[in-house]
């Protein structure tokens, strides 16, 4: 593949990362969107359905997942690269998984950060941002061996 298709390929596909963020409120039932953009500390948690918020971040970290090993895809064309970059989203995505449920059972003022945190690297996209450069990194030195 030309080189100009595959960085059009990625940064198409980091657009459709950057639309899932902007239309989040349209695509997602996400009661926590409006309660962390105002003063969370000192005000009352929204009422929730935990099924459909688990439900909804579950398939947006899904969604942002399989974006992200398109774009690895595209950008490595190799099989380890993708089954290493599978397994961490899914390590990743299980534990923090465990501990959202659990602080949505347990919802106090105490955990009100640590939720927005925890919610906060289910619904974006991060393990992206360290694993493109550590696979070119990779790269970099089998190639200068």
């Amino acid at each position: 593949m030309r080189n100009w298709i595959k960085i059009l390929l990625i940064l198409l596909l980091f657009g459709c990362l950057a639309l899932i963020r902007f239309f989040e409120s349209e695509l997602f039932f996400d009661p926590f969107i409006e309660f962390y953009k105002g003063n969370y500390q000192t005000a009352t948690p929204p009422e929730i359905d935990v099924f459909l918020v688990t439900l909804n971040t579950l398939f947006r970290f899904l969604l942002n997942s399989i974006i992200s090993l398109l774009i690895l895809w595209i950008a490595f064309k190799k099989r380890e690269v993708i089954k290493f970059s599978s397994f961490l989203f899914a390590i990743f995505g299980a534990i923090l998984f465990i501990i959202f449920l659990y602080l949505l059972f347990n919802l106090n003022k105490v955990d009100y950060f640590l939720l927005f945190y925890v919610r906060r690297f289910l619904i974006q996209p991060v393990l992206i941002l360290l694993l493109i450069p550590a696979f070119y990194y990779q790269q970099y030195l089998k190639k200068a061996d």
